[in-house]
């Protein structure tokens, strides 16, 4: 007489599913990569600095400048990846070492472009060089004029803003006597001051005097 097959118990059948699915899961495992991905850090730029701290006026070499990787979202504007662009050009600041250099920074085009609306770049050279290096592009500054034989200095201009320096550094005058670029600031004035300035620089001697900021009422 025939034997009767005994009907798996649903169990059976389940145990059987799993153990089905556990081996296709090793098999998707087994033909995946070894070692997943690492996940991408924040997108980064390279950025030309200065290697060193640089007195302003400098005419830049190629030991001057550094690249160094800069955040994308902080990268400042006006840097370049590459030092090619900037070798020769000089410097209208200090800038600090680290610091990336911008063409805010540079002497031309890109330092008038700071020039708030209405104004002019003025030139204005001053008698005494110590005093030049005590200014520093982006302070506001009165320029003094005193004329020949005067007890009183007049103010030309009034919380003027310096757009570069090129003092001396450090205040000492003696070996950068000869250097045309010696004491000379460059200002943002409107053209009625601009002219002020260019009628006393023939006729009196200049200085600077940096009022205090102006705090908000």
């Amino acid at each position: 007489m025939p034997r009767l097959r005994r009907p798996r118990s649903p169990v059976h059948r389940l145990r059987q599913a799993a153990a089905g699915l556990l081996a296709a899961l090793a098999l998707v495992l087994a033909l995946g990569p070894a070692d997943p991905a690492p996940p991408r850090g924040p997108e980064t730029v390279d950025v030309v600095v200065a290697a060193a701290d640089l007195p302003p006026g400098r005419v830049l070499a190629s030991g001057d400048l550094t690249v160094a990787p800069f955040l994308a979202a902080t990268a400042p504007a006006g840097v370049v990846a590459g030092s090619g662009p900037l070798l020769g050009r000089v410097l209208a600041g200090a800038v600090r070492a680290g610091e990336p250099v911008t063409d805010h920074r540079l002497v031309g085009a890109g330092l008038t472009a700071a020039l708030p609306p209405g104004q002019v770049a003025a030139p204005v050279r001053l008698a005494d060089l110590a005093v030049a290096a005590l200014v520093r592009a982006g302070d506001r500054v009165d320029v003094l004029a005193t004329a020949s034989g005067a007890t009183d200095a007049e103010v030309v201009a009034a919380a003027a803003l310096v757009l570069s320096a090129a003092g001396p550094a450090g205040g000492d005058a003696g070996p950068l006597s000869a250097d045309p670029a010696a004491g000379l600031l460059l200002l943002a004035v409107d053209e009625s001051t601009a002219a002020r300035l260019a009628a006393a620089a023939t006729t009196a001697t200049l200085t600077v005097s940096l009022p205090a900021p102006q705090r908000p009422g």
